[in-house]
C-alpha cells in the first residue's frame, strides 16, 4: 500500500509526458537544401543506437550512426560538415533541459 502524500509514477504517463514535453521521440531538422532529416530523440533511443553512436570513432562517423548511412548522404550533400551534429545535439539536450524543468510535477 502507498504511503499518505506519496506520489507514485506509472511509467507509460511518464515516457508519454516526456515525449509531449520534448515534441516527440524523434527530432526533426532541415538542411540547408531543405531535406527534412530525423533521429530518435535522446531520450528515446534504443542499446543499439546508443551503441554505433558511442562506438563511432571520428566525427563522420559519429554523424553516419546518429542519421544512418541514406540521411546522412543527405546532410553531407547539402554542404553540411561532420561535426555540426554535434552542435545540433546539444542544442538538442539544451532545449529538453529546458523543457523537462517546466514539465509540470503531477497531474
Amino acid at each position: 500500500m502507498s504511503k499518505p502524500n506519496r506520489k507514485r509514477y506509472r511509467l507509460s504517463e511518464v515516457k508519454a509526458q516526456m515525449e509531449e514535453a520534448v515534441g516527440g521521440n524523434e527530432v526533426e531538422f532541415e538542411t540547408d537544401a531543405g531535406d527534412v532529416l530525423t533521429f530518435p530523440h535522446p531520450l528515446f533511443t534504443d542499446e543499439e543506437w546508443d551503441a554505433r553512436v558511442d562506438g563511432a570513432e571520428t566525427a563522420r562517423d559519429k554523424a553516419i550512426a546518429i542519421l544512418g548511412e541514406d540521411q546522412y548522404e543527405l546532410y553531407s550533400a547539402a554542404g553540411h560538415a561532420d561535426g555540426d551534429i554535434a552542435l545540433l545535439m546539444l542544442a538538442v539536450q539544451q532545449d529538453m533541459q529546458g523543457q523537462i524543468k517546466r514539465r509540470p510535477t503531477r497531474s
